[in-house]
């Protein structure tokens, strides 16, 4: 088992191991001063993992309950967010219990959005079945649910007590799941790691997957604990994922947020300038099934850039790769933006 220690505005254990899954009651235990609990999970990881979970708390002495969300991005509003908050409620949690967030990034980010605000705030406790969420959204306590106008536009910085990964849970993932999940792999060797871009081109991925997952969840404690807030070198995070955000809604979702953000990571690379390195970025992504074509042009693409939560006033963050592993922000006026997309959608 890899533990990795996050020092953020609240310290926790991020744990990397096969069998993690039963072992979610003993740790909680050890962490909280209530017995009470809520499973959140959603329709596909329910019936394989939910008992599993559930028996495993219940053996630590916890009285929990479970909460199924239909499986998708679409469970990702308002609606879901009351939802279990109600739940919340109606299982009598107070400030000594928790709530459990067993799946995906959907999962996760409305679990948490909804701890964040239930009692003005409780504890949750990260439990991720997908690459995506045990490689990002797990880690760095961005939580939050989708507006009809965008992406995460309501939601708060709630960082969970522990994450458990389990990758196991993976041998069970859909291959579009899977790839879902390489594209934020990809995404931190571009920005911040050239010998982890070329491990994920070069070695049979599977080999060598609990390593890369701890990785890349020490390259997400790093820029967190420099940048907790998001004002600064955390929005390196955000690489692909301007034109990502946009290309998912333009899809109405039907292109899943993976292949979205390796779209969006070659398509910012070209808008830089930087053709080889979105060469290399679509070779790589291809390998694991992702597709980089875009099907979209600027003008569809822009309103969902300009609704995206790194524009400030009049300006918006953009980030572009200088190397392969480094990458920089740069700030350009609302009124260039389109310029800027339509640089990575025409060349």
């Amino acid at each position: 088992m890899k533990t990795v220690c996050v020092n953020a505005s609240k310290q926790y254990e991020v744990k990397i191991g096969t069998g993690l899954l039963d072992t979610v009651g003993q740790e909680a235990a050890a962490l909280l001063r209530g017995r009470r609990a809520v499973v959140v999970s959603d329709t596909n990881v329910a019936p394989r993992y939910l008992q599993r979970v559930l028996d495993s708390l219940h053996t630590a002495g916890f009285s929990a309950q479970s909460v199924v969300i239909n499986a998708g991005e679409a469970s990702k509003n308002t609606d879901t967010f009351v939802k279990l908050v109600n739940a919340f409620a109606d299982a009598g949690l107070t400030r000594a219990d928790a709530a459990f967030a067993l799946g995906g990034g959907v999962v996760g980010d409305a679990t948490g959005f909804a701890a964040a605000c239930y009692l003005r705030g409780i504890d949750y406790i990260q439990i991720p079945t997908s690459l995506l969420a045990m490689t990002d959204s797990s880690v760095g306590g961005k939580t939050a649910v989708d507006l009809p106008s965008g992406k995460n536009l309501c939601g708060a910085f709630h960082q969970p007590s522990l994450v458990l990964c389990d990758p196991d849970t993976l041998s069970t993932l859909p291959a579009h799941f899977f790839a879902d999940g390489m594209a934020e792999v990809i995404k931190y060797g571009v920005i911040r790691d050239a010998a982890l871009f070329k491990t994920l081109c070069t070695k049979d991925i599977q080999t060598v997957l609990e390593d890369v997952v701890a990785r890349c969840v020490q390259l997400k404690r790093d820029v967190v604990q420099a940048d907790e807030f998001d004002h600064g070198v955390r929005q390196l995070l955000n690489f692909g994922h301007t034109m990502g955000h946009a290309i998912e809604q333009s899809s109405n979702f039907t292109i899943s947020h993976g292949h979205a953000v390796a779209i969006g990571m070659v398509l910012a690379s070209k808008a830089a300038g930087q053709a080889e390195i979105a060469e290399e970025i679509r070779v790589c992504c291809e390998r694991y099934g992702l597709n980089t074509a875009c099907p979209y042009d600027t003008q569809t693409l822009l309103p969902g850039c300009l609704h995206d939560k790194k524009t400030s006033g009049t300006v918006i963050q953009v980030v572009e790769p200088q190397k392969m592993g480094h990458c920089v922000t740069r700030a350009i006026p609302t009124e260039q933006l389109a310029d800027w997309i339509m640089r990575g959608v025409e060349k």
